[in-house]
């Protein structure tokens, strides 16, 4: 997941900070683990990796891309083999007026998307809710959309 650093930081950057301050934090499973496991264990590692992203962790890595620095590209940052989440529950998007009434749904485009990558918007109905914007394969939406576990979490 892409997690800001901004409030992570110690001191953390001013509201007027301009740009962005971001890191992959990342939960690694096996297939196997999370067969085993239900869906809110998967939920606790991704939690805990947002967690454990501190000032520290933040510092040591902008330290070692000092000495080593590199561009991130797609293929360097996101294994075709994982999910990304990205996104920010900090930009009201529905709060946006353009004279053309209330929006009914956000979506970020066609850039940058791939097989797994997720998009997470504070929900239309606010509340804590949260609108996603799923990209995948069709046979992976077709499987995701067959999971019984997913699917009661996800609808009400």
């Amino acid at each position: 997941m892409a997690a800001d650093n901004r409030k992570r930081l110690s001191p953390p950057l001013p509201e007027t900070y301009l740009g962005n301050s971001l890191h992959s934090v990342r939960a690694i499973a096996t297939a196997g683990q999370l067969l085993h496991h239900n869906i809110g264990w998967a939920a606790w590692r991704l939690h805990q990796a947002v967690a454990d992203h501190d000032d520290r962790v933040i510092r040591e890595f902008v330290d070692s891309w000092l000495r080593n620095p590199f561009v991130y590209t797609v293929s360097r940052f996101f294994d075709p083999n994982c999910i990304q989440i990205g996104s920010s529950p900090r930009f009201d998007m529905y709060g946006n007026k353009f004279g053309l009434g209330e929006g009914l749904a956000v979506l970020s485009g066609y850039a940058n998307k791939f097989d797994g990558k997720v998009t997470v918007y504070p929900g239309r109905d606010g509340g804590g809710s949260m609108d996603l914007e799923i990209c995948l394969l069709p046979e992976n939406m077709q499987a995701l959309e067959s999971d019984e576990e997913f699917m009661s979490v996800i609808t009400c």
